[in-house]
């Protein structure tokens, strides 16, 4: 291959070849982000794309390869043997998600806008989602503008990651209430406790969902809740003033929200919680071995006795102060 199909790749590849210098994960990276950056590819993108993919996955440290599979299960071109080398389709079927079970001949009608068969849903809902994965997608989500936000939604419904179980009803109804209560009462206080105590989110992910300024987080979070429209535009109104005030937002976000799927919103509900394992471990990395050496040498030392050489033994006195 003498001349690449990707803009500004051939440096990346002459830099590859130099003795010592390992730039494949950069390389990985960079030709998934300007593959998935157009809607439609030529017969040559696709077969150059597959060609370098394929054999830099096995190439790549992990943090690398769960990044890119998590860009390239929500995108909905992704060539199927690149799927199958990341382990997101069954090899012998090229299918989106794994096979449960042997299917009848009858049931293997092609057609790319079926819906998902009983098997390939139950595979898709036992599909783990790793916390690499997890948080590669809450980024993605979070930087995102409004029309990347959507489609990407709209994209989480067909992949086979893991969604997050439903909300108990009896505990969703209660949510909805205590919620809407505290939007009209301003209490961002409570809207965000409430909100990340039944979602089962760590402080920091509420936060992030509630203090989003395009509104879409907080969609995502209601119809996790499966939230009825009416009570999610009183909330738009009275909690969200820059978007309430706009006929324009009110209306953009409401027909997004009944174009959430539960499954969609169930996803990223999944990887909401699962980032924040990837940013846990992250933090909790142990310290650098010279720390470790000092730590271990003050333990090591000798403690200083309290009664130097030389010196006379203290004398105890009883509480009349005569000697003992």
């Amino acid at each position: 291959m003498t001349k690449s199909l990707f803009p500004g790749f051939d440096g990346l590849m002459t830099l590859s070849r130099r003795e010592g210098v390992d730039v494949r994960p950069t390389l990985l990276r960079v030709l998934t982000d300007l593959y998935v950056q157009a809607s439609t590819h030529t017969d040559d993108e696709q077969r150059q794309f597959i060609e370098l993919a394929t054999r830099l996955i096995d190439q790549v440290d992990d943090p690398t390869r769960a990044a890119v599979k998590a860009k390239l299960a929500i995108y909905p071109h992704t060539p199927v043997p690149v799927l199958q080398k990341l382990g997101l389709v069954a090899a012998q079927e090229g299918r989106r998600v794994p096979l449960a079970r042997t299917i009848p001949e009858a049931t293997l009608i092609p057609s790319p806008a079926r819906a998902p068969t009983d098997a390939e849903a139950h595979m898709a809902a036992n599909m783990a989602m790793q916390p690499k994965e997890a948080a590669e997608i809450h980024d993605t989500f979070f930087s995102a503008d409004a029309s990347q936000r959507a489609l990407m939604l709209q994209n989480l419904a067909q992949t086979p990651l893991k969604a997050a179980p439903r909300i108990p009803t009896v505990h969703a109804k209660r949510a909805i209430q205590v919620l809407e209560m505290a939007a009209i009462a301003g209490d961002v206080d409570s809207f965000t406790y409430e909100l990340g105590d039944t979602l089962i989110l760590p402080s920091r992910v509420a936060t992030e969902i509630v203090e989003d300024a395009g509104g879409e987080a907080l969609a995502v979070a209601a119809r996790a809740l499966d939230m009825p429209s009416p009570n999610f535009q009183r909330i738009l109104l009275f909690f969200k003033p820059a978007i309430g005030t706009s006929v324009n937002e009110v209306y953009r976000l409401s027909r997004l929200y009944d174009r959430i799927s539960d499954r969609s919103a169930l996803v990223m509900l999944a990887a909401w919680r699962g980032s924040t394992l990837a940013v846990t471990r992250t933090k909790y990395q142990p310290s650098l071995h010279d720390s470790d050496r000092q730590r271990a040498r003050g333990a090591s030392s000798p403690s200083r006795p309290s009664v130097q050489p030389g010196s006379s033994p203290a004398v105890r006195t009883g509480s009349s102060g005569s000697e003992r």
